[in-house]
């Protein structure tokens, strides 16, 4: 746990370069956060954000990176669902979707 908890403090020391290097600007951040501007400035330069608000504000500047860990964790749920023999036929599958979508 508290290799956690150094890494986290390691990364939020380095968010005010990942907001500064990022393409976006600090405007578009605030508002697709939905935070107000001068909270958003104090948690900046008082290093702040919690871990939600971090990952809120990687999704944004990082959205390759989010993309990336969202599909890898779904193919790992998938391989374990497999693994677990929660799986249907494929043609199963199909015809359910025809009788819900087509049907109607």
């Amino acid at each position: 746990m508290i290799q956690e908890i150094i890494k986290y403090n390691e990364v939020l020391k380095s968010i005010p370069t990942f907001i500064n290097e990022s393409p976006y600007k600090k405007n578009y951040i605030i508002e697709k956060i939905g935070m107000k501007s001068a909270t958003f400035y104090r948690k900046l330069k008082n290093l702040e954000f919690s871990p939600t608000e971090m990952l809120n504000i990687a999704k944004i500047i990082r959205p390759e990176e989010y993309s990336l860990y969202e599909l890898k964790k779904s193919i790992m749920e998938a391989k374990k669902d497999y693994k677990e023999g929660r799986v249907r036929d494929h043609n199963d599958v199909m015809e359910e979707i025809k009788r819900e979508f087509l049907n109607k």
